[in-house]
C-alpha cells in the first residue's frame, strides 16, 4: 500500500470530514486551492472579475458533489477539472452571447432599419479550441500517478520552482527534477491516448 505523506494524510482526514458535513473542514480545503484555483481561471477568461466568480462557483459546486470525490485521485485534480469544465461552460455561453435586434426603427422617409449588434468581446472559434486542448490535457493528468499528478500541478499550475516543490515536499532536488522529467514523458503518452480515444 502506497504510503501517504501528513500533509496528504491530513488532506484526506479533511475530505473525509467535509463529506460528512464538516463545513470548516471543507473552508480548510478551499483555503489550500482557492489561490491556485483562481489563477488557473484567470489564465482562461483573462479577467479578474470574471475569474473571481467562477473561483467561487467553482468552490460552490465542488461543495455539492464532494461526496463523489474518488480518494484514489488527487483531490487537486479533480477540483481544477471542475474549474475547468466551469471556464469552458462560461466561455462558450460569452461566445454564444449575440444581441440581435430583429426590429424595425422608422424613419422620417417611412422606411426601416434593420439592426443586429454583435458582442464585441465574442471569444474566437480559436480560443474555444484552446480550451478544448485543456480540458483533453485535464483528463490526461488525471490518468497520472497521483505524485505526477501533484509535480505537474505544481510546476505548471501553481508555476513554483523546482527549489520550492523539493521543499514542499521534502524531496532532494534530483529527485524532483527527475520525476518531473518521468512526468512529461507520461503525460504525452497519456494525452495521445486520450486524444486517440475521443477520435
Amino acid at each position: 500500500m502506497k504510503k501517504l505523506n501528513s500533509k496528504s494524510e491530513d488532506e484526506l482526514k479533511l475530505i473525509e470530514r467535509a463529506k460528512a458535513g464538516d463545513d470548516r473542514a471543507f473552508d480548510r480545503l478551499a483555503q489550500r486551492y482557492r489561490k491556485s484555483v483562481y489563477y488557473l481561471i484567470f489564465r482562461m477568461v483573462r479577467n479578474a472579475e470574471d475569474a473571481e466568480d467562477l473561483t467561487q462557483d467553482t468552490f460552490v459546486k465542488s461543495y455539492g458533489s464532494i461526496t463523489k470525490f474518488d480518494p484514489r485521485f488527487a483531490f487537486s485534480t479533480w477540483l481544477f477539472r471542475i474549474a475547468t469544465n466551469n471556464c469552458i461552460d462560461f466561455l462558450r455561453k460569452r461566445r454564444m452571447q449575440m444581441l440581435s435586434i430583429n426590429e424595425t426603427l422608422n424613419q422620417d422617409e417611412g422606411g426601416g432599419l434593420y439592426l443586429q449588434l454583435v458582442d464585441p468581446e465574442l471569444i474566437p472559434y480559436e480560443e474555444l479550441q484552446k480550451q478544448q486542448r485543456h480540458r483533453y490535457l485535464m483528463l490526461a493528468i488525471e490518468q497520472l500517478p497521483e505524485r505526477y499528478q501533484k509535480l505537474v500541478h505544481l510546476r505548471y499550475f501553481m508555476e513554483l520552482s523546482y527549489d520550492e516543490i523539493a521543499e514542499q515536499l521534502a524531496l532532494p532536488l534530483g529527485t524532483v527534477k527527475a520525476q518531473l522529467h518521468r512526468s512529461r514523458e507520461l503525460l504525452n503518452q497519456t494525452l495521445a491516448e486520450v486524444m486517440k480515444s475521443l477520435y
